[in-house]
């Protein structure tokens, strides 16, 4: 009795302690939003997007698909927005915010209603809000500009890095099964599918559909896979991704089946050295202490692959990733984002031809004082199957 006394007495000491470790976390969240509020000298903002508010609150039940939650915070108050549906998991779970139960008799604009006369400047996702849901805050603000969350989120924590840096490895293996699945015949959907098949099997799930081309498919960047079938001479391109606990992981590996062409070749190597000059040229930037923009990083990829002759990418260099596969910071020709320290951004160069096809690495980076760190690992030599 004694002994299960004592194991009671660790066993909630030690949700204590996690309890209090997550609610710091949360709260210090909560602080640099605030921050970010007076910076951009705002009242109050209303955060609308599934993806922030899991970030502001640690919730991670709600649909990206209905409305189904809002954060509504201001220097002197912070409230989470939902209905019974989640109201007793939110008190659970979220300890930060005071709980706002809307229903049929309890709307979200009377929460709005309420702290009207303190609010002379809002913040909106515009991105995000239907044109509906402004139309109904726009009748108690006046001045509403939009604010985003995705910068706050950019650097990422040590625990989010371990997060994606565990979806990486799945994905990882993944393309490693995928390999042996390749075989003459068989379509882009069966190959997405075993794809989907072995990361569930792996206790997760895709960050996004697969993106399976074979042939001159793979010259769309963006390809939807479809029914093609795989032929001898095809280059096969392979986008995948894995989630662990909603953080992403994105890769892109092309191979070629059968045999591959000298232009084949010529395209795979220059793709390849356009992300290491793109790597390197960010790491000397780092070493220096230098500060170094997307667009900066863009260009030397960008213009290395068109003075070995050959078009321009026809999509960025790379994107951020964390609870979305896109999101801040940027790697394009207009990008002004400053890189920094604990980002997590793709490098991804691709040579595209119509009717011929096309050649697309992908790698994830984290940025760290000394330089870059790779976390995407599966092979980058040149594979024929």
């Amino acid at each position: 009795m004694k002994i299960r006394k004592m194991q009671e007495f660790h066993g909630t000491r030690d949700f204590i302690t996690v309890h209090a470790t997550m609610s710091a976390m949360f709260e210090s969240k909560i602080k640099k939003l605030k921050e970010q509020i007076r910076k951009e000298k705002l009242d109050a903002v209303f955060i609308s997007s599934v993806s922030n508010i899991e970030y502001l609150t640690g919730f991670t039940n709600f649909s990206k698909d209905e409305r189904e939650a809002y954060v509504f915070v201001g220097q002197d108050f912070g409230y989470i927005i939902t209905d019974g549906r989640y109201s007793e998991a939110v008190k659970d779970k979220v300890f930060h915010l005071t709980l706002f139960e809307r229903g049929h008799n309890k709307l979200t604009e009377e929460l709005l209603k309420k702290h009207k006369k303190d609010i002379k400047n809002l913040g909106i996702e515009e991105d995000n809000l239907t044109v509906a849901e402004f139309k109904k805050v726009k009748k108690h603000f006046k001045n509403i500009k939009h604010f985003s969350v995705s910068h706050l989120r950019s650097v990422k924590t040590q625990e989010e890095l371990e997060k994606i840096e565990k979806a990486c490895q799945i994905g990882d293996l993944a393309f490693d099964y995928i390999l042996k699945k390749i075989k003459v015949g068989v379509s882009e959907k069966e190959i997405a599918g075993e794809l989907e098949k072995f990361i569930k099997e792996n206790g997760t799930e895709f960050s996004f559909p697969a993106i399976v081309a074979f042939g001159k498919n793979s010259s769309v960047p963006h390809h939807q896979t479809g029914s093609t079938r795989l032929k001898d001479g095809d280059i096969v391109l392979l986008d995948l991704g894995a989630k662990v606990e909603n953080y992403c992981s994105d890769m892109t590996r092309t191979i070629f089946f059968g045999e591959s062409s000298d232009k084949q070749k010529e395209i795979y190597q220059v793709v390849l050295e356009a992300q290491q000059k793109a790597v390197e040229f960010l790491n000397s930037k780092i070493k220096s202490g230098e500060k170094v923009t997307g667009a900066e990083v863009d260009k030397i990829a960008r213009e290395y692959i068109k003075s070995k002759g050959f078009p321009d990418i026809p999509h960025s260099l790379g994107h951020g990733i964390g609870l979305e596969v896109h999101e801040h910071p940027s790697l394009s020709p207009k990008s002004k984002d400053i890189l920094k320290e604990g980002m997590v951004f793709s490098i991804e160069p691709g040579i595209y031809f119509p009717d011929f096809g096309g050649v697309r690495i992908e790698d994830l980076f984290v940025l760290q004082k000394d330089g870059l760190k790779q976390i995407t690992h599966s092979s980058k030599e040149l594979i024929v199957l």
